[in-house]
């Protein structure tokens, strides 16, 4: 039974995909068929407007029919699945999919693999809602739909089924992989059926001679991890910029539309998905570098523009042109410095776009399977492994959250995979260590350094050379060795300190440190700069290490308390939005009984402090007190006047 309803999903994700597909040409149709062909009398320059027509129809699409949507796209699936049972409000994918359309038909720098993802996963959340599955079948439907949205994008079924697998379930389950398998290879036989077996675009025979080719993949990788993590950072800052513009919808959707529409005068390849751009990058004719350099900047800066201003559609397909722009560029270099090379630009392309998509999305064996089965070429695997996983550490290293899961992470909610992640990995030493701490001099007289550590209620005080480099710890064991010397009076502190220390860094977690700690029996550790370990910048005690602990509980409860939020609205249907009390409102210094709260509304707690508090008709109500509340969208507006505070956004 649950085998059939995954395939059902895999077909009907296949058929949606393809009439998503087919909006896409047909708004491309329009755009720049019909619609140019009216505004060609007025000149060539007019094309520019384009991307701000469909910015204009997008927005009010998103405005009257869509609304605010906290949690978009793949992010919004993933707090779904992790979160409320895999319960999606389908009833707006036939909208969000006309708007993605439009966005991508109209010119808008976003791609449609995101759009498909949702459009499969809302389809199996519509099939376990409607058939009141449980939690468990309908989170398996979900995935096993966004595997089919994947498959049919791309026709890889594979590479969908890594995708569900990484992205939306986040960890291997058997009870799921079995849908998730069939849904992605129905909707493949669908998608083959009516649009035959070949691949989203062309892709060339790949050509590796040597391994003496490999360190240049290898640079390559680094390069793709950095421009990984730039991409990530600049989608949510330029997002978290225009949340902050105070224009109605359908006017941040034109703006960015016309912004995209006058940088495609200089330079078409900016609009769209960009397919024929990768494909351009992909054929032996020489391609200039400029041209690639231009085309990489202006997606790495219009796709979070397009985004942030409005327009429906994914990161995936951008960030895969970045990655062949990047390969084309990095090859043609390389021949420019070391011409016996011969480095061939498809091959490194065709890597650099895998390389940038995992770095991007932190899925590394969906962008090895992806280009593997877009190619059918075994002699690619190994120099692409190398590739995608020295791009994914870099990106990891440089910015920890992928470009899905940061857009969760600003909200406060962490998605923990298959298990809780232990509580004091959370906190790092900056946070909790004394970063003034006072030091004793290598020639500072052994007396005078005692009275020091005693003033300090300390085990241990750093000992520090006449530059002020780190050379040792003085601890109380040393002083008890010392104590019975005939010499005592004329020691210093540098004659009893212990040289050999052990040293932690401000970036490491107090987990890391505390094991570090408790495996060398010491009471405290030097923090120092990481690129300089003789440049002291901190002390961390074990007195520090109770108070992250304190910390780290506070926030695990309320990252906890979070997601039961985000889960209440992802379930009902309903938003769920905070208000603080301020003073001087109306709910200040009232009990909750005497306050008219809206019919169509519920206060669900009550946080003061570090105390949750379940609300009661004798709950007071205290300035700075942050209520959480289910409301209609048409209640909110009293909400707020009652409050006084800005409301917030929990989930979608």
């Amino acid at each position: 039974m649950f085998g059939s309803a995954a395939i059902l999903v895999g077909l009907a994700s296949g058929a949606g995909i393809w009439l998503f597909k087919q909006g896409i040409l047909w708004a491309e149709h329009f755009f720049y068929g019909a619609a140019a062909s009216w505004l060609a009398g007025l000149g060539g320059w007019t094309v520019a407007l384009i991307p701000a027509f469909a910015g204009l129809i997008v927005g009010l699409l998103a405005q009257y029919w869509i609304g605010a949507e906290r949690h978009p796209g793949v992010a919004g699936i993933m707090a779904s699945v992790a979160l409320a049972g895999g319960r999606l409000r389908y009833w707006r994918m036939p909208v969000k999919a006309l708007a993605a359309a439009l966005s991508i038909g109209g010119g808008a720098t976003v791609g449609p693999e995101d759009p498909s993802v949702q459009i499969g996963a809302n389809v199996g959340s519509f099939l376990g809602q409607r058939w009141r599955l449980s939690a468990g079948r309908t989170r398996s439907l979900v995935a096993a739909g966004a595997a089919g949205g994947i498959a049919a994008a791309f026709n890889a079924p594979i590479a969908g089924v890594f995708f569900a697998v990484e992205i939306v379930i986040g960890e291997i389950s058997g009870s799921a992989l079995g849908s998730v398998v069939l849904s992605a290879v129905a909707s493949s036989v669908f998608t083959q059926a009516v649009s035959g077996s070949n691949p989203a675009f062309s892709v060339p025979a790949y050509a590796y001679r040597s391994p003496v080719e490999l360190p240049f993949y290898l640079g390559l990788g680094i390069l793709a991890g950095g421009l990984s993590a730039a991409y990530i950072v600049l989608i949510d800052r330029i997002k978290a910029l225009c949340a902050r513009v105070r224009l109605p919808a359908p006017a941040k959707t034109v703006l960015a539309g016309l912004l995209v529409g006058l940088v495609s005068l200089a330079l078409p390849q900016v609009r769209g998905v960009g397919y024929g751009t990768i494909e351009t990058i992909f054929s032996p004719e020489a391609v200039s570098s400029l041209l690639l350099v231009a085309v990489l900047l202006a997606r790495l800066v219009l796709t979070p523009v397009s985004l942030g201003g409005g327009f429906h559609g994914g990161v995936f397909a951008p960030s895969m042109v970045l990655g062949a722009a990047l390969g084309g560029i990095y090859s043609e270099v390389i021949d420019t410095l070391m011409p016996a090379m011969a480095l061939p630009r498809p091959a490194f392309a065709m890597v650099g776009m895998a390389a940038v998509l995992a770095g991007a999305v932190r899925a590394p064996l969906t962008a090895t399977l992806l280009l593997f089965e877009m190619t059918n070429d075994y002699r690619i695997i190994l120099p692409l492994m190398l590739a995608v996983m020295v791009s994914l550490l870099v990106s990891q290293r440089l910015q920890k959250d992928s470009v899905y899961t940061l857009a969760l992470a600003r909200l406060g909610i962490r998605l923990r995979r298959g298990r809780d992640i232990e509580v004091l990995q959370g906190i790092t030493v900056a946070e909790v260590m004394s970063a003034r701490p006072p030091v004793l001099r290598l020639s500072m007289p052994l007396p005078e350094a005692q009275k020091l550590l005693w003033k300090s209620h300390q085990r241990g005080l750093p000992v520090v050379d006449e530059h002020g480099r780190l050379a040792g710890i003085l601890s109380l064991r040393d002083l008890e060795a010392a104590a019975h010397a005939e010499n005592w009076l004329s020691l210093h502190a540098g004659d009893v300190c212990s040289r050999e220390v052990e040293v932690t860094t401000p970036g490491a977690t107090i987990g890391e440190a505390l094991r570090q700690m408790s495996l060398h029996d010491i009471a405290q550790i030097p923090v120092v700069d990481p690129l300089d370990h003789s440049r002291l910048v901190g002390m961390l005690s074990r007195g520090d290490v109770v108070r992250a602990y304190d910390l780290a509980l506070v926030r695990h409860a309320a990252a906890r308390q979070r997601e039961q939020e985000v889960s209440l609205d992802l379930s009902t249907g309903m938003d769920v939005v905070e208000l603080q009390v301020q003073a001087g409102s109306t709910c200040a210094g009232r009990l909750m009984r005497e306050i008219a709260w809206p019919a169509e509304s519920l206060i669900t707690s009550v946080r003061r402090g570090r105390e949750t508090i379940i609300p009661r008709g004798d709950t007071r109500l205290e300035s700075g007190d942050v209520l959480v509340a289910m409301a209609s969208e048409q209640v909110r507006q009293q909400l707020q006047a009652l409050t006084g505070g800005e409301t917030g956004d929990l989930g979608d």
